[in-house]
């Protein structure tokens, strides 16, 4: 399942179907090829944080790896969404979230998180770039978001602009080039904004 294909631009239901089909194999296969980003961007945001007690949000939680690393580095209370529901019936297996949604694309996240997790969401093939600036929007005065950009999205001028104009609300608090897919030889950014 992991090819070039994936970050190629879809629509909404073309990316709600290939998710939802893929939900019982994706966790097998995307550890499988080495998926680092997970864990890179949860440490990332613990560094950050004040309070790993404060409800923070994973936004496209998918099957719940995100989750799982940011309670591995002692984020306590987990909210999760997602567009698929196979994807959500998974990540609640789990029982690591608090609260876990099916969300409708482009709908914008409850308001008032002071911290937001966008693991390999807002990416070429997934969410559109303008999803950055929607998710920074209904973050908390002061609030975190942290959020990764996978080699083929970082060679999308459209998202590059979006991190651009985030600097005009937001600062830039963390910013590194590692590991994404190894397996694949891909990379990733992640990065950790604060709000004004």
């Amino acid at each position: 399942m992991l090819d070039a294909r994936l970050w190629t631009p879809r629509s909404v239901e073309e990316t709600r179907s290939l998710y939802a089909g893929w939900a019982k194999d994706y966790d097998a296969d995307v550890t499988g090829a080495g998926y680092r980003t997970p864990a890179r961007l949860a440490a990332a945001l613990a560094r950050a944080s004040d309070d790993l007690t404060a409800p923070i949000l994973d936004f496209g939680c998918g099957t719940g790896l995100a989750g799982q690393a940011l309670a591995a580095q002692g984020f306590t209370t987990i909210d999760g969404t997602d567009i698929t529901a196979e994807m959500i019936d998974v990540a609640r297996a789990l029982g690591l979230y608090r609260d876990l949604r099916v969300t409708e694309p482009g709908a914008p996240p409850a308001p008032g998180y002071t911290a937001i997790a966008a693991t390999g969401v807002v990416s070429l093939g997934a969410a559109p770039p303008e999803t950055l600036a929607m998710l920074l929007e209904t973050l908390a005065p002061d609030g975190l978001l942290a959020f990764s950009y996978n080699d083929a999205t970082l060679a999308d001028d459209r998202y590059m602009e979006a991190l651009a104009a985030a600097a005009g609300v937001a600062d830039l608090l963390y910013e590194d080039y590692g590991p994404h897919l190894a397996a694949k030889d891909m990379g990733s950014t992640v990065y950790v904004l604060r709000k004004r």
